[in-house]
């Protein structure tokens, strides 16, 4: 079983894409992309920012967040956005969660949000910042969450 897992639902940008592999390898998760993507799997930017790393990730493209569901279950899915209220510094993540990300130019679907509210979580900023970076928010969410993980015994 992976550590942890990232899933980001229809990224648009390949060179974040990319970022977040490498930080997937490095923390040893898992990255799911659910289609449709917004670049193809051979761009150059996606090499770019990957480089040797994409080698060593385990990842897989799905179809649709369904998929993932089905395959980690829905209890096992924290998703994170702007409008959510709860820190995602104020959760116990557990080996074989998954972190869900929406899109870069507008975040997860509200209707993905309202179905479970409590693993609805937010990184946060100052007011006059709308979002951060894609692959920034993944890293800062995913060495948070692996953290108490890789102290365990």
């Amino acid at each position: 079983m992976q550590t942890l897992h990232v899933v980001l639902v229809e990224p648009e940008i390949a060179a974040n894409t990319g970022s977040i592999g490498r930080t997937c390898v490095a923390v040893g998760a898992m990255l799911w992309l659910v289609r449709p993507l917004g670049f193809h799997l051979d761009d150059r930017y996606l090499r770019r920012a990957a480089l040797d790393y994409w080698a060593h990730l385990n990842w897989r493209v799905v179809d649709g967040l369904d998929e993932v569901v089905s395959a980690l279950g829905r209890d096992r899915l924290w998703s994170f956005s702007t409008k959510a209220t709860r820190a995602y510094t104020d959760v116990s993540y557990q080996p074989g969660d998954a972190l869900v990300f929406g899109p870069e130019s507008r975040g997860l679907p509200a209707s993905w949000l309202s179905q479970r509210p409590d693993r609805a979580l937010r990184i946060p900023i100052r007011p006059e910042a709308r979002s951060l970076n894609l692959a920034n928010a993944v890293a800062i969410a995913l060495f948070e969450a692996v953290r108490p993980i890789s102290a365990s015994p």
